[in-house]
């Protein structure tokens, strides 16, 4: 049942933003005002399912008073098949409010660093790696994230051994924090000329990004190198020593970046990584090293641990941690992620997940 203290409270603020925002104080601001503004982009749909849901209610109690006063068997029939969808309407429109005034996790607005790996399963994993980047990229042009590529090792058949990307945009973390962990793909891989069906794996970590004021890095601790990007198909080789290569001493954990052209931009980005990284290591005090954080998140890689399998053959997908089966895996890989990630979003807010 959903608390209307919750929801009374969330139109209160979307109604008092809407407000401000007409105020020659903001509108002054050219901070304040996209602020703002950007805080009544992620309320908007909130309030939109909220007012919709009210209005389906009273619809039902019409409804009700119609079945109740009129004895008209053709009126009944209308009525009880407007009643069935517009209780349908409501169950629908519970799961999205619940999910919406859920309790926050502080970190859910931010944008995120994505790691994704090749696990077991030689080519074949690369592979399945670069069709995870495809879904991911998909889903935050659908979500209007941004997504930059940082850094990325290339296998020989057009997949990824490993790819690191930035997702920007407001509650990135929020739709992206579940898909940390094993992916499991059963296929016939393009290199198995006997039409078998393999099982592989590729693992993702998700770390919600750091802002540089949460993570004091001492650059005395920083050792950086420079180097020559690789560049895609040759074109910017051995034009600039852009690429950026940044170990943290007392952890050894090294970060790389040679996506940009500039060498500023490409630092810029990974200290990103850095400082996403060692903020994740500081909220786990059972974690002593990067490679203890990233196993914490991701497990080993191995065939038998998984979050999730994708399964070719069946058009199947399967979300192990709350037993949801979908079989549409064309238009899930293709980015298709909202009914996967409400069902782990509202699961997360009853504790199921």
């Amino acid at each position: 049942m959903i608390d209307k203290s919750k929801t009374d409270k969330l139109l209160e603020r979307f109604d008092f933003l809407t407000a401000y925002l007409s105020d020659p104080s903001v509108t002054s601001d050219p901070a304040k005002y996209a602020e703002l503004s950007k805080e009544i982009g992620a309320l908007t749909p909130q309030v939109e399912a909220i007012r919709k849901y009210e209005k389906r209610l009273e619809d039902i109690e019409d409804i009700l008073a119609i079945l109740k006063d009129n004895s008209d068997p053709e009126m009944h029939e209308l009525a009880n098949a407007e009643l069935a969808e517009a209780k349908d309407d409501v169950e629908i429109l519970e799961k999205q409010i619940m999910i919406y005034i859920a309790p926050k996790d502080p970190r859910d607005n931010k944008s995120v660093i994505m790691e994704i790996r090749a696990g077991a399963g030689g080519e074949e994993s690369a592979l399945f790696a670069g069709d995870l980047l495809k879904m991911y990229s998909g889903y935050a042009a659908s979500k209007g994230f941004k997504i930059n590529k940082i850094d990325e090792s290339p296998s020989g058949l057009g997949g990824y051994k490993e790819v690191v990307v930035e997702i920007e945009g407001f509650g990135a973390y929020s739709r992206f924090k579940f898909e940390s962990g094993v992916h499991r793909v059963q296929r016939v891989p393009v290199t198995e000329s006997g039409g078998r069906v393999h099982t592989s794996t590729a693992t993702v970590a998700v770390l919600p990004e750091a802002e540089a004021t949460e993570v004091k890095i001492d650059p005395k601790d920083l050792k950086i190198d420079r180097y020559r990007s690789s560049g895609a198909g040759g074109q910017h080789i051995n034009k600039t020593s852009s690429a950026i290569r940044i170990t943290h001493l007392p952890t050894g954990m090294v970060v790389t970046c040679q996506d940009e052209r500039s060498q500023i931009q490409n630092k810029e980005k990974a200290m990103a990584v850095l400082q996403s990284r060692l903020m994740a290591i500081a909220r786990d005090q059972d974690v002593s090293s990067e490679n203890d954080a990233r196993r914490s998140q991701v497990g080993t890689g191995d065939r038998s641990e998984r979050i999730r399998t994708y399964n070719y053959h069946q058009g199947r997908v399967t979300d192990h941690r709350i037993g949801l089966t979908l079989y549409r895996l064309e238009s899930i890989l293709a980015g298709d992620l909202d009914e996967i990630i409400d069902a782990l979003t509202l699961a997360a807010a009853a504790g199921e997940a």
